[in-house]
């Protein structure tokens, strides 16, 4: 596990210009934090050796690929029930693209993407039937918005 200090003031310059755009060419990079390609090269090898960069992905317009939409499911559990447990329950239904275990009244947040209404209900009976779930709230999205994309 890295320590704050070895992640300085341009490595955090570096991290917030792959955020912004994380098929930015080094080159680019570089003109931004006044070094040399090849320094910025070695910083973005070094931060992802260090586990602080984990990898690198495609942000994707769902409605433009006919996906549906996005809920997402907050899931109550009994209190004897392990956090281990409440995560496998939902990772068990395909639908589910994150969990957020939580503190709180709901024990999990579960968020889904589901082609519509009949199948976010099928989804919701799937989750309640994936474990010892013992109530559901859901909630549509109906925008979204995600700083750095």
């Amino acid at each position: 596990m890295p320590s704050h200090e070895s992640v300085d003031s341009v490595d955090t310059t570096i991290i917030d210009l792959l955020l912004q755009d994380g098929r930015r060419t080094v080159t680019e990079i570089a003109e931004q934090v006044s070094l040399s390609p090849s320094a910025v090269k070695r910083r973005i090898d070094r931060l992802e050796r260090l586990g602080v960069i984990l990898g690198y992905t495609v942000l994707l317009d769902h409605d433009k690929l006919g996906a549906g939409f996005d809920a997402f499911v907050e899931l109550r559990f009994a209190g004897d029930v392990k956090v281990e447990a409440i995560t496998m329950a939902a990772t068990s239904v395909t639908e589910v693209l994150e969990v957020f275990t939580l503190g709180g009244d709901a024990d999990a947040l579960v968020r889904v993407r589901v082609a519509g209404v009949q199948h976010l209900r099928d989804v919701i009976d799937r989750l309640r039937r994936s474990g010892p779930v013992i109530g559901t709230k859901t909630l549509m999205v109906l925008g979204a918005w995600r700083r750095g994309a």
